[in-house]
């Protein structure tokens, strides 16, 4: 049981908020490109933001900006370019940015924060973006949720998009996000972006400690191609305007609204991970028996991540060696006559031995996982193999049937989980096309 309930609405479910997507042009495809997500009031600003040495002007703009003052009134992404290496004149192009929605908001450019995805080394086309500004806050709504979360994708296939509501002192508070992620993606913030609105009011040190647990326990352990992007950023708002006495410690309530933020953020990972590039399945890893969580996460993250584990299942193997072979390696110590490894119902290794098992019936539940996430005229299998078929269309994505692999490594109280896919031709195929 959960002490909350989804509703509709993503990032305008909660309480003060609008948001707007349009196209702006910076798209050569003339999809949508551009977003906004906007607070009536000032918000209390947290951010998680790419591990990579390479960064994008937007990831050091909103370093800075979240260093200098821990609150925000907009949330402004434009989708098409990364404005990653582009050096000064990229991050003047960040800095007009946040200028042009002063301006046009009268707001202070210090209250807008950044976010950039697309193709690293390609600035902003500024002009494009300086004539949509007008257009996009026109188009601001208290139901603009959807129009943003399509507004920020690249080589998804679908948008990502939840809203959770609970009670705090009697009142309701909720959490919507949206995300965009399929490729470039892996732990320590995985190319990903995730917003999260919320109309809690909290202490900004206590939302930050929130933001960057529930970041743990998803987007950095979620990975599709063990590449760790230049633009990853996740940023969250919380506004206060549900009206809520304001959470300054941790205790119960506290406690109930970082569970709830940590689903909304699990929820997003995970529909990344199911979206990832050619991929057909979602894949969900859990590790127990580890002397920490810490301990379980890393080796569940290493054995989702790993590309011979990833492999067999999209060739539908039950490999169980390959997930022995990847567990080990994750640098943490541990017993091999302990390793216990279950793919779905089917044990396979018990005591560090591996058990007879019907490997055509483990085969076909690979099989079937993969299958049951697209809609009924299009198979895992044909769709790899039917080039006629276009993935555009394919916009089922059930997050409710992954392949479960679990893993036990001894008698500890450590436990985690981790997310990936299987890996695909058509993955090859997405990038090799990337930018030709």
């Amino acid at each position: 049981m959960t002490d909350w309930q989804e509703i509709t609405g993503g990032v305008t479910a909660p309480r003060g908020y609008r948001a707007a997507g349009i196209t702006a042009g910076l798209k050569r495809s003339g999809s949508p490109d551009l977003a906004l997500i906007i607070s009536e009031v000032d918000a209390i600003a947290a951010g998680v933001f790419t591990t990579n040495q390479v960064k994008a002007a937007c990831v050091d703009y909103c370093r800075q900006r979240l260093h200098a003052k821990q609150s925000a009134r907009a949330i402004l992404c434009n989708a098409g370019q990364a404005n990653a290496g582009t050096g000064t004149p990229g991050w003047l192009d960040a800095l007009e940015s946040a200028m042009m929605l002063e301006q046009a908001l009268n707001i202070p450019s210090e209250s807008v924060l950044l976010a950039s995805t697309g193709v690293i080394g390609k600035r902003i086309p500024m002009e494009k973006l300086k004539a949509g500004i007008p257009k996009l806050i026109a188009a601001l709504s208290e139901t603009g949720s959807d129009a943003a979360a399509g507004a920020i994708i690249t080589t998804d296939l679908v948008p990502k998009s939840i809203a959770l509501e609970t009670t705090v002192g009697d009142r309701p508070v909720r959490i919507g996000g949206i995300a965009k992620g399929s490729g470039m993606i892996h732990p320590n913030m995985a190319t990903m972006l995730a917003f999260v609105t919320c109309d809690a009011a909290v202490s900004p040190g206590l939302w930050q400690q929130m933001l960057s647990r529930a970041a743990d326990r998803s987007f950095n352990s979620i990975t599709v191609d063990g590449d760790t992007s230049t633009n990853d950023s996740l940023i969250a708002l919380a506004n206060g305007q549900s009206r809520t006495p304001a959470i300054t410690d941790m205790g119960a309530e506290a406690e109930k609204l970082e569970a709830m933020l940590t689903a909304v953020c699990q929820h997003l990972a995970k529909a990344i991970a199911r979206d990832g590039e050619g991929a057909t399945c979602l894949i969900e890893v859990l590790v127990t028996g580890a002397s920490d969580e810490q301990s379980a996460r890393k080796i569940a993250k290493t054995i989702a991540g790993s590309s011979l584990v990833k492999s067999a299942i999209f060739g539908r193997d039950p490999n169980w060696g390959r997930i022995a072979a990847a567990a080990g390696r994750a640098d943490v110590p541990f017993e091999q006559e302990s390793l216990r490894i279950q793919l779905g119902d089917f044990l396979l290794m018990e005591n560090g031995q591996p058990l007879s098992f019907d490997r055509a019936a483990a085969s076909l539940y690979l099989k079937q996982a993969a299958d049951a996430a697209l809609p009924k005229d299009v198979t895992a299998t044909n769709m790899s193999n039917d080039l006629s078929i276009d993935r555009n269309t394919v916009k089922t994505q059930r997050l409710d049937n992954p392949v479960i692999i679990a893993v036990s490594i001894g008698n500890g109280h450590g436990a985690s989980r981790a997310w990936g896919c299987d890996l695909s031709y058509d993955y090859v195929k997405i990038n090799a096309e990337y930018t030709t």
